[in-house]
């Protein structure tokens, strides 16, 4: 009979590699995460602060809309999934359709309502953060969130 690994004395022999091959296929799975998050964010955008704001849920899908200030033009624009929108009326057949996506693979972890977070700049003012909430409900996505910072 063909044994593997370990003497004659019956003791079996710590094998390393594939230790190290799970350990790197994990360390891809997480790179891969997070970068997706990641590229979803505008840096340009200054959030307001909330002292008592709640971290938020990663376990749900979600669609992330920035809401960014052009203070010279007095414009907001609107940017999903890096796609700039100046008119909202544009963007509610993609976040309609994000949502039949989510609905049909199903949402991640145990909560499957699909969400929308806006990140609104400071700076712009409170109407431009309502169309986004609006274009949201014209495109039946009720659980909307605001993303904020807890410090300057």
């Amino acid at each position: 009979m063909a044994g593997g690994g370990g003497g004659g004395d019956g003791e079996p022999e710590f094998q390393i590699a594939p230790m190290i091959d799970v350990l790197l296929v994990l360390l891809i799975f997480f790179m891969s995460i997070t970068s997706a998050q990641v590229l979803k964010v505008d840096k340009a955008i200054t959030l307001p602060v909330a002292q008592n704001g709640i971290k938020k849920d990663n376990m749900r899908a979600e669609a992330i809309i920035n809401v960014r200030w052009d203070a010279p033009t007095k414009k907001a624009i609107y940017t999903y999934d890096d796609k700039p929108y100046t008119d909202l009326a544009k963007l509610i057949p993609v976040l309609t359709e994000a949502k039949k996506v989510s609905d049909k693979t199903g949402a991640k972890g145990s909560n499957p309502e699909f969400r929308v977070v806006i990140r609104g700049d400071r700076d712009g003012p409170v109407r431009v953060v309502t169309r986004a909430m609006n274009a949201a409900a014209e495109a039946g996505i009720a659980d909307i969130s605001f993303s904020t910072s807890n410090k300057e």
